[in-house]
């Protein structure tokens, strides 16, 4: 007879109904019921019997009551009528004793069987006998699971997840909470349609649930074949952030003195117009509007003295004056940033030097690298073509610079390569609030409502960015004002070559 005083579980609550998606042959969602209750977390001392009880070894564990919430799920066979536990949550008391497993057969609780009992009446057993010792007879699986073991995957969500919304989960209580680009820990795969995970940095050592890649694929890719999720090409994109005008910039690619390549105001409204479309054009139905966003793997990355620097790409919504934010940033600094020097196809002025202000190109060379996707964005300003190669943009990091590049966030899945490891910075401006002051003239009042509609624009564009891209993003800046957004910027910049960070797995294999 073995005495142990561990940390288990036990005990109850109704059963909910479990709504598995059955999403083949017409992916439909039907609700498949299974009995399924959250154990109450108890402490006991547990003694093995030499009981035989349908030619099975009988385990009997003497319990009291604890309180917090842990351990495992269990589900009462239909057919059978057998109590059996369906998981054990990793990290939880249950994982922690290694006296209970999957499969096994709870059949007793102080004497009373609950074989064929339906999960209400186990709960009122339960709730019962919850002052004093509880004891409880467990039949072991016939064939015992393997002990668990960490799979030591890394996930990022690319979603937002409450289990308290999910009616399909078996046990809400089970779930696990978290918001999009946080990094789980996937404990278990064992179950194709719900794994375990825990939050990365969190001091609860206990695993939840979380609907595995494949079940959530299933499930977004039948919301949005039925119409329940609109789909991404539906909807309409507001403006980005703008090119640069005369009160804002030097036309020209100056700041402060400081030249600065790919800053000109021709080439940006080129960029701006690629593809002869305007901004108010729906979103592209691209590749990237396909993909249905539920995990990506990822791995610990540190940047290693003597590799390249990574690629900081920017992206801005209306009024983040993004022209502006790289002027600064490179002129205080031109031996660490840099940026890339653009094409175009337009005559060279007598001033200008091949390689600095632009690469001069036909425009025969100039659309055959188009067609041959050399070019991260690329597009017309009065009949001629601008853009900026993926080339330049490598050369620029074979210096050993940082190079800055803001793109339109539909380019962003060009940049996500091993080879440039881009670390993806969204700026948007500071949204002050409506004045409730009264116009103190009719003009005045014309004002306000113009800036109040302006502000209004802003606020879209950047909601927009947040949510067809925010699973995109590594960092936020709120410009305030011109030189706190740059100050923000470098030091974010300065933690890239320090900080160990999350990249896709791709990325470092």
């Amino acid at each position: 007879m073995l005495r142990k005083r561990i940390a288990v579980v036990a005990a109850a609550r109704a059963a909910v109904a479990e709504q598995k998606a059955h999403l083949a042959q017409g992916l439909t969602e039907r609700e498949a019921v299974s009995a399924c209750w959250w154990i109450l977390h108890l402490r006991f001392k547990q003694t093995q019997m030499e009981n035989i009880w349908g030619d099975r070894e009988v385990q009997e564990a003497r319990c009291w009551q604890g309180g917090s919430k842990e351990g495992a799920t269990i589900r009462r066979d239909e057919h059978s009528g057998a109590v059996v536990v369906a998981r054990i949550m990793r990290g939880g008391a249950a994982d922690r004793s290694g006296l209970v497993h999957v499969g096994d057969e709870l059949r007793e609780v102080n004497g009373i069987t609950v074989l064929h009992k339906r999960p209400d009446e186990i709960s009122q057993i339960l709730h019962a006998q919850s002052q004093g010792s509880i004891t409880l007879k467990i039949i072991p699986a016939t064939q015992e699971e393997d002990r668990l073991k960490e799979s030591k995957v890394f996930m990022r969500a690319l979603f937002h997840y409450d289990p308290r919304e999910d009616r399909a989960i078996p046990c809400q209580e089970a779930g696990l909470p978290f918001q999009r680009r946080q990094v789980l820990e996937v404990v278990s795969q064992d179950d194709p349609t719900w794994w375990q995970a825990k939050r990365v940095g969190d001091t609860n050592l206990r695993a939840g649930l979380i609907p595995s890649k494949q079940f959530q694929e299933r499930r977004l890719s039948y919301r949005r074949t039925t119409g329940t999720m609109p789909s991404p090409q539906n909807f309409k994109k507001p403006p980005y952030d703008q090119p640069c005008d005369k009160e804002t910039c030097d036309c020209d690619g100056y700041f402060k003195g400081h030249y600065v390549a790919g800053l000109r105001r021709s080439f940006r409204l080129g960029c701006r117009e690629r593809l002869g479309g305007s901004q108010e054009a729906k979103v592209p139905a691209g590749a990237e509007s396909q993909v249905l966003l539920t995990y990506e793997e990822v791995a610990r990355y540190q940047h290693q003295p003597g590799e390249r620097p990574r690629l900081v790409v920017l992206i801005g919504s209306l009024g983040a004056h993004l022209h502006e934010l790289k002027q600064r940033v490179v002129a205080e600094d031109p031996q660490h940033f840099g940026v890339a020097v653009p094409h175009t196809t337009r005559p060279r002025k007598s001033h200008e030097r091949e390689g600095v202000e632009y690469h001069f190109v036909s425009k025969q060379t100039f659309e055959a690298d188009v067609h041959h996707n050399k070019f991260l964005e690329h597009g017309e300003y009065k009949e001629e073509l601008y853009g900026t190669s993926l080339e330049a943009i490598q050369a620029v990091l074979a210096q050993n610079k940082v190079c800055l590049v803001d793109v339109e966030p539909e380019a962003l899945r060009h940049l996500r390569t091993p080879e440039f490891k881009p670390y993806v910075i969204f700026v948007k401006p500071a949204i002050q609030e409506r004045r409730k002051t009264p116009p103190v003239s009719p003009d005045s009042e014309d004002t306000a409502a113009s800036l109040d509609e302006q502000q209004q624009e802003m606020a879209a564009s950047a909601a927009f960015i947040d949510q067809h891209y925010g699973h995109l993003i590594d960092a936020v800046l709120v410009r305030e004002d011109p030189q706190g957004v740059c100050s923000q910027l470098r030091a974010v910049i300065e933690t890239l070559s320090k900080d160990t960070d999350w990249v896709p797995v791709s990325w470092v294999r």
